[in-house]
C-alpha cells in the first residue's frame, strides 16, 4: 500500500504529493527548533521562548494538515 493515493489512469496527484512534503517538513522542522529553543533557553529566554513557541506552532500546524489530508476525497 502505498501513501500517496493514486488517481485512475495517472500518476500521483502533485498537490497531494507538495501537500505531504509541506506536513512532514512542518513537523519535523517544529520540533527540531523546539527543541533547540528549549536548550537555548537558559542562556537566552526571550529567543528561547520565541524558537519554542514558533516550533509548537509549525508542528502543530503540520499535524493539523495530516487530519487534513485524511479528510481530501481523491
Amino acid at each position: 500500500m502505498s501513501y500517496f493515493k493514486k488517481s485512475p489512469g495517472t500518476g500521483a496527484n502533485k498537490s497531494l504529493a507538495r501537500l505531504g512534503a509541506l506536513t512532514w517538513i512542518l513537523i519535523y522542522a517544529g520540533l527540531l527548533t523546539l527543541v533547540l529553543g528549549i536548550w537555548v533557553a537558559p542562556s537566552n529566554e526571550d529567543t528561547g521562548w520565541l524558537m519554542m513557541v514558533g516550533g509548537a506552532l509549525a508542528a502543530a500546524i503540520g499535524f493539523f494538515l495530516i487530519y487534513l489530508r485524511s479528510r481530501i476525497k481523491d
